[in-house]
This record gives C-alpha cells, structure tokens and sequence, in this order.
C-alpha cells in the first residue's frame, strides 16, 4: 500500500480559511482526512503541505509514527514553528483516518478504546473588542449576561467569552472592573450551575493578567484562559498559584519541549493543546501523556472547521484527563454541507457520544467546498490610544 497524492483543499468560513488534507492512496476509495487550519497564514499552510508532500509520496501510509518523524526531522528543518507544524498535523490526523479505515474502528479504538460515555462540549460568546472598550463610553455588561442565556437556552451547560477587554502593558482599574462587570452579569444571568470561562487571549502582560484573575477569582470560573503570553512561562506560573481558578493555555504550543516546560513549572492546570497545530495525534499522545503525569486536564482548542472537530472529539474518547471540547456551531450556515459526520451533538447538554464509523467518522464534499473558494481573511489590526501595537 502506498501514498499517491496529498491534496490541500481550501474553504472559506468568514473569519478563517478551513484548509483541508486529503491523503490518496493507490487502494481505490481508501483516503484520509485532516485539517490545517491556520488563520492570516493559508497560503503559508498550503505550501507548507505541498513542501512535505514530496517525503511521503510512494511510502506505506500504515507506518504512521515513522512518517510523523519524517515529516518532522528531514529537509533538514526540524518541524519546528506554528506553519510547519499544522502542515504536519494536518497530514498526521489524515494518516490516522486511515489507520482506523484500515482496521474498521473508530480511531479512538486504535488508542485502547473509550474512556468515557460522552464528551461535553461548550460554545465561544465572543466579546471583549477593542472598541468595547476604548470607544464605548458606557458599560455594557448586560449585553454579555443576554449572550451567557442564550448559550444556556441552545443547551450549553459551559460557554467562554472574552470579557477581558485589551490592554495596554499597564492600566488602572477601568478595564478590571469592565471586566468583572461583565462576568458578574454572566454568572447572575446562568446561576452557579452552568460553568463559565473567560479568554483574555494572552493579551495582558503577567502584572495585568494578575489583576484580572483576582478580580474573576469569587465568580468560580471554570478556568481562565491565556491571562498573558504563552512564552511567559513564569508568568503563567505566577499567576496559576496566585489565584484558585485554574489557568488553561496550549493552544499557540506546538513543541513536547515546551509543553514539558509549563508542566513542570506548573505554569496551568489545563492543557488547550490544538490537533491541527501541536503535531496532530501522533505528537498529541505524547503532550497528553505528559500532561496526566502531572495531573493537568485536557481542553482542545478547537475554533476551526469540521475535520478538527471531529479530531478533538475522537481524541478525547481516549484521553482519561480530557474534560470538555470547544465546538463551533454557527459560524457559517452551510457547515453541515461541508461534511458528514458520524457523530451527533445532543441538544439536551451539548453532549457527543462516541463515533461508531471507522477513522474519524467524517467525510469532506468536495463539490460543496468549490462553493467556497479562498478568500483573504479580515485584517486584524489593534492598536492602543497611543498608537502602539496591541495584541488580537
């Protein structure tokens, strides 16, 4: 058996470009999926993937841990870097698909079977805008107590929003009371039952990151997302024994040498590591093995399209620490159209139960996603009062 093709596939979903790997090979119908999704960088992705492809072609796509080393330690490069990174993962998790097509099992059964009945999953409200901030001159916490209900009403028992607003290297109390405002209306709108989480998108400095987790401290979040930059290690640390709401990061981590690092300076208590960026399955078994060493959970990071769904899904099945999955429900009404899935999320809860179909469970149209060519994501462009670059 061997590899024939492996077709990067691009499809615009408003905010990002879901880039798709497809994995051919030379036995009729038997093909992989991945994903490589990676906003502001498709075109860097693409040709990332078509740089690899070269290594893989004529190869058995059955030896995927040796593959995985292929793509990580030739062409001289190691597979270091968010770009080369993705493209490895997007061909790993298709690899995968594969494997489990090969043996007639979900892939989670290629990992020593489920862990667990149900995965929960938890829906992203949004907020914290940089001109929510600096240009609204009112307080519009109310607004984010009606998006925390309506989650609640669609099912979610846990949502996140970003409800720490951006802010400059040091600030006073406006934006940490704009804050708490808003996770007050929040937790007041859903009551103690339903499980809130706030992102502040790594955009505080440590001394800023502090300062809101103190003040979000006595709303029991469920954790707190990315209170600084990832690269701030004893910041994170810091921050994670100040306060007793657990700290989460991972997802802009992509290296087991660093993974290993926040672990054992204690730097989180939840792991986001991403699928589609930290080295796909094959590196993400190693991340999660390491992290239940250190008795940390597992929370993917998972805003992209359908086959990093179903990834983090059919992941999560085998992993003992994993808690809960990010899902994207509505960000482009023809989802569903995109992909069949093999499994379902139910209403009541947002529960998924386990995929009974082999690999992944999924299948991409490629017709439907034709419909939707490449198109150059939104600038992203922040900037504080005085003219200083701000982080997204």
């Amino acid at each position: 058996m061997k590899i024939t093709a492996i077709e990067p596939l691009v499809c615009h979903a408003r905010m990002r470009n879901w880039v798709f790997v497809k994995v051919v090979t030379d036995q009729p119908g038997l093909h992989g999926w991945g994903e490589a999704t990676l906003e502001w960088h498709t075109r860097s992705i693409v040709a990332a993937i078509e740089d690899l492809a070269p290594l893989l072609i004529g190869e058995d796509p059955r030896r995927v841990e040796h593959l995985w080393q292929m793509m990580y330690r030739q062409h001289f490069w190691h597979g270091h870097g968010v770009v080369r990174s993705t493209a490895i993962s997007g061909i790993d998790i298709a690899l995968w698909d594969i494997a489990g097509k090969i043996a007639g099992m979900p892939c989670s059964q290629l990992w020593g079977g489920p862990v667990r009945d149900y995965i929960r999953t938890y829906c992203h409200l949004g907020g914290g805008k940089m001109e929510d901030f600096y240009e609204t001159p009112v307080d519009d916490a109310k607004r984010f107590g009606e998006l925390a209900s309506k989650a609640v009403a669609d099912g979610y028992t846990a949502f996140k929003s970003m409800a720490v607003p951006p802010t400059m290297p040091l600030e006073g109390l406006r934006p940490v009371r704009r804050a708490e405002a808003a996770v007050a209306a929040m937790r007041d709108a859903v009551g103690d039952d339903i499980d809130i989480m706030v992102d502040c998108h790594a955009r505080p400095t440590p001394a800023m990151g502090l300062k809101f987790g103190q003040a979000l401290d006595p709303y029991g979040l469920y954790f707190f997302e990315e209170p600084c930059w990832p690269e701030s290690v004893d910041g994170l640390a810091m921050i994670n024994a100040a306060i007793t709401t657990p700290v989460a990061t991972g997802e802009r981590v992509t290296e087991l040498s660093a993974f290993r690092e926040l672990f054992a300076q204690r730097a989180c208590e939840v792991c986001q590591l991403d699928l589609t960026h930290c080295g796909g399955f094959t590196n993400a078994r190693r991340i999660a093995a390491l992290a239940d060493a250190h008795r940390i959970s597992l929370a993917p990071h998972n805003p992209q399209g359908p086959v990093s769904t179903a990834a983090s899904l059919e992941f999560g099945f085998s992993q003992p620490g994993y808690i809960i999955c990010e899902t994207v429900h509505a960000d482009v009404p023809w989802r569903q159209d995109v992909v069949t899935e093999g499994y379902v999320i139910e209403p009541n809860g947002r529960i998924v139960r386990p995929n009974t179909r082999p690999g992944l469970g999924i299948e991409i149209n490629e017709a439907e996603v034709k419909k939707h060519p490449f198109q150059q994501e939104l600038l992203q462009r922040v900037f504080y009062p005085d003219g200083a670059a701000g982080d997204w």
